[in-house]
């Protein structure tokens, strides 16, 4: 038997959706789709889902099986943890779910050199917002999470450890009418432009609403879940966004956008990026070793 096909048998039934778990997993959805029939196979043929029906049902069979493969799944990681103790050249992996700014933009330079002492660490990560990163920490998809916000969830069920700063800014397309005089502008003007900004989940849109109340007088159009086409759309519209700074500069260095100056309006939005585990959660030998290489940069 494959313990993966176990493993994403069990990922299955949190996610109840071939197609949502495909997304997520490094494989193609007919590839998990065989990796179903073959555990029906090793059964004797048994139905482990209900396929007659539109919403997704496991059979008693699947319920059955979920609850052993549970138990399996916690005894075989368990092993692996406690024989990892004994062969310091294991290969192990160190799954990684962020959003972008974290996941892209802070957390590969540490990766670059943890990797570079220690080859036999292999890192996996899921770019996702801060709302889905905290879920697939949760439901222990993942080894840790990147954040930018703590979202809805308390701080006191996770050990974070600070590991970057940023700050949001207004932007533009270099050849809008708003910045024809310069890029410090009026917020009464700014809001007579279409405005769009990040999925319901993302750590800048939540932290955007709580420390920038105004955003309920801006004129909001359009939602993306992606920076790299929010910026494309707002360099060839006449649509304003907010951005990180970290992306900005290279951005406007790019030529693609303009960040913008706020004339007498107190737009100071920052937020503080966190690498997260779960409380208490115990850890591998390497995942140990990189959560406590990121300390001393606190």
């Amino acid at each position: 038997m494959n313990i993966e096909y176990l493993r994403n048998f069990i990922k299955l039934t949190q996610y109840k959706s071939f197609s949502k778990l495909a997304v997520e997993l490094p494989i193609s959805q007919s590839t998990l789709s065989h990796q179903i029939l073959q555990l029906e196979k090793e059964f004797g043929g048994v139905v482990l889902i209900d396929r007659t029906t539109k919403k997704f049902e496991l059979t008693k069979a699947g319920i059955h099986l979920r609850k052993y493969a549970e138990k399996i799944i916690d005894l075989y990681d368990s092993c692996r943890l406690e024989i990892s103790k004994f062969q310091d050249e294991m290969k192990e992996d160190i799954i990684i779910s962020a959003s972008t700014i974290p996941g892209s933009h802070i957390l590969p330079k540490f990766i670059a050199d943890f990797r570079t002492k220690n080859p036999n660490a292999n890192f996996k990560i899921l770019i996702n917002n801060s709302k889905k990163s905290l879920e697939n920490l949760k439901s222990e998809m993942v080894n840790f999470a990147g954040i930018g916000s703590f979202m809805n969830y308390s701080k006191d069920n996770f050990d974070y450890i600070k590991i970057g700063e940023d700050e949001f800014r207004f932007i533009c397309s270099p050849n809008h009418d708003l910045i024809k005089e310069g890029t410090s502008v009026d917020f009464k003007e700014l809001i007579k432009y279409p405005f769009l900004w990040r999925e319901k989940g993302s750590g800048m849109r939540n932290t955007f609403q709580k420390q920038f109340p105004d955003y309920k007088r801006l004129d909001i159009e359009l939602e993306i879940n992606d920076n790299d086409s929010i910026i494309s759309t707002v360099s060839e519209s006449n649509y304003i966004s907010i951005m990180s700074e970290i992306i900005i500069n290279k951005a406007e260095s790019a030529g693609l956008i303009k960040s913008l100056k706020i004339k007498n309006h107190p737009l100071i939005v920052k937020r503080s990026l966190y690498f997260v585990k779960l409380k208490e959660k115990e850890l591998s030998k390497l995942q140990n070793k990189f959560w406590n290489e990121l300390k001393p940069q606190t």
